[in-house]
């Protein structure tokens, strides 16, 4: 990879004790100024000094989209529990005084959704594993302890508890030894994906003590590696500079050892990809031979317009990039604020997909994360005089659920897959017994033992 050779701006974070330091709030009233404290006492805030001065166009905030995605609003909390958090921070109490009524919010609003700790934590010689997390048999989650913050935090971020503070709310490993053996123990995982928070909030050489374990082992059903990051929007210079060409030579290693690199970046409007450092950090990326795909969660006020996706998947190919998911927000922290019914969300996923070349509709959605697996919304048909949502999982918990249709019953104001009833008068979706057997911690059968490990060959580029 050929160095950047050129200056990088430093990095500033700004937090809820900087926010003296924003000048470009004072065009705000005092309440939006207010509900910033309150908010951000409650959820994660954290922008940096290039999303204020390259993303947010300050001359329609508070209503500009990026400004959305990382400035709090009052409305993202309930109406009651504002009221006693403002009271709290107008009256300038103490930690031991506030710290209580936060942490009670920050518990009723699912901070871990669909069974992340209950289902997800795996375990090896009888010991949990709290730093990695195995859902769906062919793709293990890691969560490198050093890269559980992020650039800049979205607003609606479902990962909110990895920032706030209580460790009974984080999951962190620094062990790669752990991972490795977990790997040798499962070999029907495929695909290991670094996450956060962002891992590519690292120094190279952080990174690579993560990743460099995964190569020298004897993993040969290990075929890719995947980093979950916003770099890309919120900090593009993560990818120029000298720690840039030093991340970009790790990309390269990975590729010459065999394992496929994707990036899976987190794009949530076309003005992320539309400023110049953006790009080129894109195109420096691919360089190294690692993929980029694309994918973000369909947000009120952020992205609910289906010209909005189109442009972001027009600007995705157009760079080289692949759009992959339109997820549906989440339910936890301040879904109530941002989620999109799904009848709605399906509305501008398939106006979306109408306006791009088939090159872009690589992408899929809307699509839940639940407790079961990903959920897709397929489609609104009538069946025998029934209007209905047409369902299917992309994941699953249990494997054979995969691409098997099912019917849920029209609901115009459903925005998550535990709202939606079966239809056709069946009392539940075919799913739920073996969902159910699994929360029990039964067996589902022999569908779930492991693959037969095998050896893949792959033509490596020679050093």
């Amino acid at each position: 990879m050929k160095p950047a050779n050129e200056s990088i701006p430093p990095y500033e974070r700004l937090d809820r004790r900087d926010l003296h330091r924003i000048p470009e709030l004072a065009q705000l009233t005092a309440d939006e100024r207010f509900a910033i404290e309150v908010v951000s006492a409650v959820f994660p805030f954290r922008v940096n000094r290039y999303v204020v001065d390259r993303l947010i166009d300050w001359s329609r905030a508070p209503d500009d989209p990026i400004y959305r995605l990382t400035f709090p609003h009052a409305d993202m909390l309930a109406p009651e529990d504002f009221a006693r958090v403002a009271d709290l921070v107008r009256a300038g109490a103490p930690p031991e005084r506030l710290e209580p009524v936060v942490r009670e919010v920050q518990r009723r609003s699912n901070p871990h959704p669909a069974g992340q700790l209950a289902l997800n934590v795996p375990t090896l010689e009888g010991r949990r594993l709290t730093g990695i997390q195995h859902k769906y048999r062919e793709t293990v989650l890691f969560f490198p302890a050093q890269g559980q913050t992020c650039h800049a935090y979205c607003t609606y971020c479902f990962r909110w508890p990895q920032f706030v503070g209580g460790a009974d709310l984080r999951f962190a490993s620094r062990e790669a030894e752990t991972l490795i053996r977990y790997l040798e123990a499962h070999p029907e995982v495929t695909s290991v994906l670094i996450t956060g928070g962002d891992p590519l909030v690292m120094k190279t050489e952080v990174l690579e003590r993560y990743i460099a374990p995964l190569l020298e082992a004897d993993l040969p059903h290990l075929a890719s590696i995947r980093i979950g990051t916003k770099a890309l929007a919120y900090w593009p210079y993560r990818f120029l500079g000298p720690d840039g060409d030093a991340l970009l030579s790790l990309f390269e290693r990975v590729v010459r050892a065999g394992k496929s690199l994707a990036l899976m970046a987190h794009f949530s409007h076309p003005r992320e990809l539309e400023v110049e450092p953006a790009q080129r950090a894109l195109a420096r990326v691919r360089r190294s031979g690692a993929v980029v795909r694309c994918q973000a969660p369909l947000v009120r006020y952020v992205n609910d317009d289906p010209l909005v996706w189109a442009e972001l998947w027009r600007l995705e190919v157009q760079l080289g990039a692949i759009p992959y998911y339109m997820f549906v927000e989440r339910d936890t922290g301040p879904r109530h604020y941002f989620e999109v019914p799904l009848a709605r969300a399906f509305e501008i996923y398939r106006a979306a997909f109408q306006r791009v070349s088939g090159l872009a509709r690589t992408v899929r959605g809307p699509s839940m994360s639940s407790t079961p697996g990903k959920v897709c919304v397929e489609g609104v048909t009538e069946i025998g005089g029934e209007r209905v949502f047409v369902l299917k999982f992309l994941q699953a918990r249990d494997p054979d659920w995969v691409a098997r249709p099912f019917f849920a019953r029209y609901d115009e104001r459903a925005a998550w897959l535990d709202q939606l009833r079966p239809a056709f008068g069946e009392r539940e979706f075919f799913f739920e017994r073996g969902l159910a057997a699994l929360v029990r911690g039964e067996a589902l059968g022999a569908e779930k033992a492991s693959l037969p490990r095998r050896r893949l060959t792959v033509f490596r580029e020679v050093a």
